[in-house]
């Protein structure tokens, strides 16, 4: 299915109908899909781009007719070009220490900043 864009923001009833399913099932895959994430108006309604569409059409397609699984489609996406590479976990390192300590000595030095300003 060919999508041309027309506008450049689309309600979600209209994004329901060019993509040929309920509504329910696009804040599904927003849950799902990592790429997919419309943003929201100043009346919290989600304003999908036609970029946003094309990946709706996309995931469509690979679920609907090539027969992916969610997370078969999820991980076909991410490895397809032009997909936003995860960043890999953040190792804790010998320098930083634990988050039980770090706590510590933010409570300590705030402790020292109140009694710093206590005394003037």
């Amino acid at each position: 299915m060919q999508f041309t864009p027309k506008k450049l923001y689309y309600r979600i009833g209209e994004v329901c109908e060019i993509v040929g399913v309920e509504a329910h099932v696009l804040r599904y895959w927003e849950s799902e899909f990592p790429r997919l994430a419309p943003p929201k108006n100043k009346a919290g309604q989600r304003t999908y781009r036609p970029r946003d569409i094309e990946l709706l059409l996309h995931i469509r397609k690979l679920l609907y007719e090539e027969g992916f699984t969610i997370a078969g489609a999820r991980k076909k996406l991410s490895a397809e070009p032009g997909a936003e590479p995860k960043p890999p976990p953040k190792a804790q390192t010998r320098a930083e220490p634990a988050s039980g300590q770090r706590l510590h000595q933010v409570r300590k030095e705030l402790e020292n900043i109140l009694t710093l300003l206590n005394r003037e």
